[in-house]
């Protein structure tokens, strides 16, 4: 039951969570260990969060999970578990996720609620909404940037620009995955009713919207001069082709290899995505300690 439970918590998901660090490296406290043992247990709770929510989502979604060819292999719609373990998996999660949220910083757990509210906004209804599916999660991954700079120690200003970019980017992402999603012939759009509102066309346009939104949004952001003047270098522009590429690969996984289907999956198991994010990270880092 145990191994059944880690299992629908769905730990590769947690790489979304890296988004709660960005707060840490942008402050250029990473040398601080009240700063680093912040931003640890930021991410943890919200780990602990998403993984409360993934349980809830099974739990509604069972039904439809059975038709789908790779969610109906999950241990709650395989039957390998039943339901009384995972709705008390998901309240010891919730409850302890939020408690601990407060207790860390208040301002944290405020926007830890609001991150759960939203998601189950999501799981009650958003999700079957077109466009506001996508755009919820889109302003979870901003509610997790927001959370990971407030769970620090001291105020740390964040950048509109770097907001605007995240914003972007899960929105690229999501579509991303709805289009996989839709030109999967598998049975996936059946488990999923709000495809049936979307079109490979509508997406494709959107798709290349949010793209550019996302290489321009971050390129502003590495040259705004608010941004030159905060990090005292103009460096940063030398890592727009990591975006570019990450962004340009993603499509190509998307359009070519019909993949995007599930982003979190991609990151850790397509080698030049995962290679390109770590050396935007390692060039940032190595970029914001030479004026540290």
């Amino acid at each position: 039951m145990i191994r059944a439970l880690i299992i629908e918590a769905r730990p590769r998901q947690w790489t979304k969570n890296f988004v709660l660090f960005a707060g840490l490296i942008f402050s250029r406290r990473f040398d601080d260990p009240q700063f680093i043992v912040a931003a640890v247990l930021a991410f943890l709770l919200f780990c602990l969060l998403s993984s409360g929510v993934y349980f809830l989502n099974d739990l509604a979604d069972l039904e439809n999970d059975r038709l789908h060819p790779r969610k109906r292999t999950r241990p709650l719609a395989a039957g390998r578990i039943g339901r009384g373990p995972v709705i008390a998996a998901a309240a010891v999660s919730l409850v302890a996720g939020i408690g601990l949220s407060f207790a860390l910083k208040p301002i944290f757990g405020v926007i830890a609620l609001a991150y759960l509210v939203l998601n189950l906004a999501y799981s009650a209804g958003l999700k079957r909404v077109v466009i506001l599916d996508v755009l919820a999660i889109a302003i979870g991954f901003v509610l997790r940037a927001v959370a990971g700079v407030e769970a620090l120690p001291e105020r740390v200003e964040i950048s509109p620009w770097l907001l605007v970019c995240t914003f972007f980017l899960a929105l690229f992402l999501a579509i991303g995955k709805r289009r996989a999603e839709l030109s999967n012939r598998d049975g996936a759009p059946a488990s999923r009713p709000v495809l049936g509102e979307y079109s490979l066309a509508l997406l494709d346009q959107m798709i290349a919207i949010v793209t550019s939104g996302t290489v321009i949004g971050y390129s502003i952001y590495t040259v705004n001069p608010s941004t030159v003047e905060k990090y005292d270098t103009q460096a940063l522009v030398y890592t727009i082709p990591f975006v570019v590429f990450g962004v340009f690969r993603y499509l190509f996984l998307v359009y070519r290899r019909e993949g995007g289907g599930n982003p979190a999956e991609v990151l850790i198991t397509d080698g030049p995505i995962l290679a390109t994010v770590v050396l935007w990270a390692v060039s940032v880092f190595a970029i914001l300690l030479a004026v540290h």
